[in-house]
């Protein structure tokens, strides 16, 4: 069973839940959070209801789970982080994160991939732990170098985005590094 809580210094991340669609609403419909995201903005706050349903639909059946980022001092939700795959039989996750602008640069994605990490290696005895993000996102591949991934190669047209299709750079950690 994977948990539906971490807590840090200074952030909860808790399994998202329906009423956490507004505030993420926000977040998402936000482009230049999105702009490296493999969704478009959002427009309505049922598509952030709507996403929040699948997600946790893949978290019952412990192929993801997405925590909502919450600031502890507002108790403001500020961002979203968690594993977009697990593979247990193959010890691995693919992380996945985003944060309001208004947060950027302020340590939290930092913060937040940490505790995901040491979740991962320690208690979910994961070996590897993936990261795909977009060549241009200079921001995510800085933040995934100081957290110690390695840069794999870059997987050439992997996936669509808005209508096109993009380059995606690996990054990987394993325990062992």
């Amino acid at each position: 069973m994977i948990k539906t809580e971490l807590v840090t210094e200074r952030l909860c991340l808790r399994k998202m839940d329906e009423g956490d669609a507004g505030s993420l609403f926000e977040i998402w419909s936000d482009p230049e959070v999105t702009k490296y995201m493999d969704i478009s903005s959002f427009t309505e706050v049922k598509q952030a209801e709507e996403m929040i349903l699948l997600l946790n639909q893949l978290a019952d059946e412990n192929q993801a789970i997405r925590y909502s980022m919450i600031e502890s001092a507002s108790n403001k939700i500020i961002g979203s982080c968690g594993f977009n795959v697990i593979d247990l039989e193959n010890e691995k996750v693919e992380i996945g994160y985003e944060l309001s602008t208004f947060y950027w640069g302020k340590g939290f994605a930092t913060e937040a991939l940490t505790a995901l990490l040491s979740y991962a290696f320690e208690t979910l005895s994961i070996h590897r732990v993936e990261a795909k993000v977009q060549p241009a996102n200079l921001p995510s591949i800085k933040l995934l170098n100081k957290l110690q991934f390695s840069y794999e190669g870059t997987l050439r047209q992997s996936e669509k985005a808005r209508g096109s299709f993009v380059d995606l750079a690996m990054y990987s950690r394993l325990r062992t590094d």
